[in-house]
């Protein structure tokens, strides 16, 4: 990451500035088999991430989190039950949940609030989504390790009604500004029904073990037709199938970020969002963003 610095009106200190990203441009997640950048358009379109343990998919969820942490007029909400994938970003966060079933019921019972408040402004306007003029602030929901929230944490009851609600955020979100992007290491039909996969328009494959895993997350068919994550090499970390614009899967390398420049991307978005260096994020609150419309 570059950052543009300049001096103060005196000339003595050199101040950095914001980098001047936008979740309304295209975002960079790695290079493809032939060295070229790939990117994404995330604001229109959700994201889904999966395969086997050790493929690399923090890599692209945290590329994603710090992408939306440094951009600007972009809120996060991040779901991790096990804390350490998401958590860097827990201080600049709207809403962090960890492993309470109750409290992710409860954030996307208001975030499909949001969406709709949302949607009834965007009709008022005569237009069928938001654009970058607007200024209206985009909603990232990332969700690590979704198998926690659907099959794990809970009741069966509350997994249902978050497996449910999700199902209702990702289909209403992306018109709306209110992307998601989830990951999960368990590739299973009871994980990612079909009904659910095929709400995310782009659907990101790292290594698997059996072709049926593959045609889980790529979707029924394709491996049948070549494109199976079980041929990308145990030790490729970060190697994947993506299909995104074209309709057809294609190789990739995810970027890659260590746990110190994640921390880094973090702690300084954090500086950009609490310029001063004295204020300390305030605990994130409903109303903080349920009137974003």
């Amino acid at each position: 990451m570059t950052t543009i610095a300049a001096r103060d009106p005196v000339g003595i200190d050199r101040i950095p500035v914001a980098p001047g990203l936008s979740m309304f441009d295209p975002m960079f997640i790695g290079i493809n088999e032939f060295g070229e950048h790939v990117t994404l358009d995330v604001v229109y379109r959700n994201l889904l991430i999966a395969g086997e343990p050790g493929g690399g998919k923090s890599g692209l969820v945290n590329i994603a989190a710090g992408t939306a942490a440094l951009a600007d007029n972009t809120r996060l909400v991040c779901f991790d039950a096990k804390y350490v994938e998401l958590g860097p970003y827990i201080d600049i966060a709207d809403e962090f949940i960890g492993d309470d079933i109750d409290k992710a019921i409860s954030v996307l019972r208001r975030l499909l609030t949001v969406a709709h408040n949302r949607y009834l402004w965007i009709l008022s306007q005569r237009r069928r989504k938001v654009s970058r003029d607007d200024n209206l602030s985009v909603i990232l929901t990332i969700i690590d390790e979704l198998a926690m929230f659907s099959t794990v944490l809970g009741t069966k009851a509350q997994q249902e009604e978050f497996e449910s609600l999700l199902r209702g955020l990702v289909s209403l979100g992306r018109a709306c500004g209110m992307p998601v992007i989830a990951a999960t290491q368990r590739t299973s039909w009871d994980i990612i029904p079909a009904s659910l996969r095929d709400l995310f328009g782009y659907r990101c494959a790292f290594r698997c073990t059996t072709n049926g895993s593959s045609d889980v997350i790529l979707g029924q068919g394709w491996a049948d037709l070549g494109y199976s994550a079980t041929d990308i090499d145990p030790a490729n970390r970060g190697a994947a199938w993506l299909l995104a614009e074209g309709g057809i899967p294609r190789r990739i390398k995810a970027a890659y970020l260590t746990d110190e420049q994640i921390y880094n991307i973090a702690d300084y978005a954090a500086w950009l969002r609490c310029p001063s260096g004295i204020t300390v994020p305030a605990p994130s609150t409903a109303t903080s963003w349920e009137m974003a419309a």
